[in-house]
């Protein structure tokens, strides 16, 4: 315990680190406030039919979980930094298939910039789209007196304005958070939004166990099982596998460059936590269809029924390998460690060292994507036993990745702070490592 009130003292004896962790702390306060501010036009006390709406909806709910509540209190940011997400998705793509994407891609700084361009564009268009079905859905849940100036063109005219304009502004605030305080931005942010709705959740699963009998006990044993998925996860998160790889000697006048060995780190999760994103957009689907289909919908529509969770499963297992496919480029890797006189002992530079690690990538791929697919589904069990479905978000999906994601990533940093200064890093032995965006 001494340690650890020893490294919180040194990180604040880091004026650098100091002046990053407040600033950041001052922005994400700022993003909280902002969540509560409703649209103007609309009055703030009839949006609890809203609250119960969303929360009995399962794509808005989890709108609602990535907005920290913004999205069932009809707030200023309720969108929050969904439609840019959504927008560096379909950019991403495009890099894979689209020549001139894949160019600036190489293009360094120059071209990382113009892809940043791109994704802003994208993301208004995606606003302007996203922001009246948004308010559409107000129109229809909502009573008539909860439109103070009406439902008119004018309101929906500015109402769009104002959630794009919360929107940019939260894309602003992940962007100082970047590059003037700690971790990434864009990752806080959502993160933010999962852990506000953590305390809530928390305390109505204490009330609901108030009630029963041993119902102390069970929530003992709950945290105890939470605990242990969030080590898993950790784990998940943190998995690779090491290829040696070894790079020539190269003597430039009298220094020698090269000659040692060094491992490239190939992760068992490469994918992150986008096929379960995709896995579950492509799950509410079955929803849309109720009226024309409405045993097909029930079936997969029931979040604790083998047939929803079966599906659910295999969907992930599948778009982790497809994901994986589309973003491990082994062929460039190949040739990057070519370029720069490196290769992996016993295998030919070039074609062979490519297919060498196509073939870890393929393999180490399946126990990640099951993990991930046991995570993904883990919810539906909590629920299944007893647990509110509020609390059970936490017990795995995509509020439980990328929780433990931005922690070990932000942690990461200000590690890296601690250990260039010569204090001790947050772990007694090994470093953290983080992971890779969202």
């Amino acid at each position: 315990m001494k340690k650890f009130i020893d490294t919180l003292k040194n990180i604040f004896k880091i004026e650098e680190l100091r002046r990053r962790i407040l600033y950041t702390f001052g922005l994400i306060m700022i993003f909280r406030i902002g969540s509560f501010i409703v649209i103007p036009g609309i009055n703030p006390n009839a949006i609890g039919d809203l609250s119960n709406s969303v929360a009995d909806n399962g794509l808005m709910g989890l709108l609602d979980i990535f907005s920290g509540g913004a999205f069932g209190q009809a707030s200023i940011l309720a969108l929050g930094i969904m439609p840019y997400i959504s927008a560096s998705i379909v950019i991403q793509l495009l890099g894979i298939v689209v020549p001139y994407f894949q160019k600036l891609q190489k293009e360094g700084e120059s071209g990382r910039r113009k892809i940043n361009q791109y994704t802003r564009y994208l993301t208004i268009v995606a606003l302007l789209i996203q922001a009246p079905a948004y308010l559409t859905t107000l129109s229809g849940t909502l009573p008539a007196y909860a439109f103070t100036l009406g439902n008119t063109f004018f309101f929906n005219f500015v109402a769009t304005v104002v959630l794009i304009a919360g929107t940019m502004f939260t894309m602003w605030l992940g962007e100082k958070i970047t590059d003037k305080g700690i971790g990434n931005g864009v990752s806080l942010i959502i993160t933010v939004g999962i852990v506000a709705r953590l305390p809530h959740a928390l305390w109505a699963e204490i009330i609901a166990r108030a009630t029963d009998v041993g119902g102390y006990v069970f929530l003992v044993v709950e945290l105890a099982l939470l605990a242990l998925i969030f080590m898993a996860a950790i784990a998940l998160v943190q998995a690779v596998r090491k290829v040696p790889v070894q790079y020539a000697k190269r003597i430039v006048g009298n220094k020698q460059y090269g000659g040692v060995r060094q491992y490239l780190p190939m992760k068992i999760n490469a994918a992150g936590v986008m096929p379960i994103i995709f896995a579950q957009a492509l799950m509410f689907l079955p929803m849309q269809f109720g009226r024309w289909f409405p045993g097909f919908a029930a079936t997969f529509g029931n979040i604790t029924g083998f047939w929803y969770n079966f599906s659910f499963f295999i969907l992930v297992v599948g778009f982790t390998y497809f994901y994986t496919a589309i973003t491990i480029n082994t062929t460039q890797m190949a040739d990057d460690m070519k370029k720069n006189g490196g290769f992996i002992p016993g295998i030919k530079p070039g074609k062979k060292t490519a297919e060498y690690l196509d073939n870890i990538m393929t393999r180490i791929t399946l126990p990640g994507s099951v993990s991930l697919g046991v995570i993904a589904i883990l919810p539906s069990f909590a629920q299944m036993i007893g647990v509110n479905n509020q609390f059970a978000a936490f017990f795995g999906g995509t509020s439980l990745l990328i929780l433990v994601g931005v922690v070990l990533d932000t942690l990461q940093q200000i590690e890296s702070h601690l250990l260039s200064r010569h204090y001790d890093g947050l772990m007694k032995t090994g470093r953290l490592k983080g992971r890779q965006g969202v």
